[in-house]
């Protein structure tokens, strides 16, 4: 017989994969109820689940509790009256009360295109923000443990190939800083065939320019890449903070990705209300031209 899945150990497992999961808890009981404290039910993104909160319609509201947490990443906390007056279609008439916290346990994912200057400072950023970073390079001596310490994994290959092993689930974000404007372009090809199949990723931003942009989109479009993807790609990505150096911009970008996750809405609002003081300085990197050599 096999041995029973252990909650805590597929909980590991789970965050150490980057798949997407909500665990609702007993908290507190008070009289007769059908869970007790501390019981579990672990409810991942597919709609599989572990564990038991004690069944029931009680159990089937706090199901749906927990997809909704897995959607927005925002904990909630319920409270069950189990009589027939407050709770008349639940079939429980224990005459007790629950108290049942769900929280998320996703660890979000960011997948960083490019293993240049800027990538390093993101894969710091990222990190610190509690993100599992992947860092691809087609240059194997760019994509290193040694050259990205805090990154969870690093991916020497080409990047059709990385596009196609990425996972894509609702805590999937990607960044593409490649080195130049081709290599950009071919991470973004590559991708837009699994968005045409339905994958969606939470966030995909481009560092650039407006300049960089149109010229690429013009390319893309010509090879057939849906308007409809181009337009889900967050570029000048970021907070438009007005930075410079390398860290300012992974700052920028992290802060965006943080938006999203938690606020559930990106920034770009923030882009049109650039004062033209800032483009009349010369501001760099995705803010402006790219600067020369090796940028990401």
């Amino acid at each position: 017989m096999p041995r029973p899945v252990d909650l805590f150990e597929e909980i590991v497992r789970l965050r150490a994969a980057g798949i997407p999961a909500a665990l609702a808890t007993i908290v507190g009981t008070r009289g007769s109820t059908p869970g007790r404290t501390s019981m579990r039910l672990l409810v991942l993104e597919d709609g599989t689940f572990l564990g038991t909160v004690g069944g029931g319609c009680l159990e089937a509201e706090v199901y749906d509790t927990a997809l909704q947490v897995l959607a927005d990443e925002q904990p909630r906390s319920l409270t069950f009256r189990l009589t027939e007056q407050d709770s008349p279609d639940s079939g429980l008439l224990c005459g007790g009360e629950v108290t049942i916290f769900v929280e998320p346990i996703t660890t979000p994912a960011l997948w960083i295109f490019g293993g240049g200057h800027v990538s390093k400072a993101l894969c710091q950023v990222a990190a610190l923000a509690g993100f599992r970073v992947t860092v691809v390079d087609d240059r194997p001596d760019y994509a290193t443990a040694e050259r990205f310490p805090e990154a969870q994994a690093t991916l020497a290959m080409d990047y059709p190939a990385a596009t196609a092993a990425m996972p894509i689930r609702s805590n999937s974000y990607a960044v593409v800083v490649t080195r130049g404007h081709r290599e950009d372009g071919t991470v973004l090809a590559s991708l837009a065939p699994r968005f045409a199949q339905g994958e969606r990723l939470r966030f995909l931003g481009m560092i650039g320019s407006r300049t960089k942009q149109a010229l690429l989109w013009r390319e893309l479009t010509a090879e057939g890449v849906a308007e409809a993807f181009l337009a889900t790609v967050r570029t000048p990505m970021g907070a438009n903070l007005g930075g410079r150096s390398h860290e300012e911009i992974a700052v920028a970008v992290v802060a965006e990705l943080i938006a999203v996750r938690r606020r559930g809405q990106d920034l770009a609002d923030m882009w049109p209300e650039a004062k033209p003081r800032a483009r009349e300085e010369g501001v760099r990197g995705q803010f402006g031209e790219q600067p020369p050599g090796e940028v990401g």
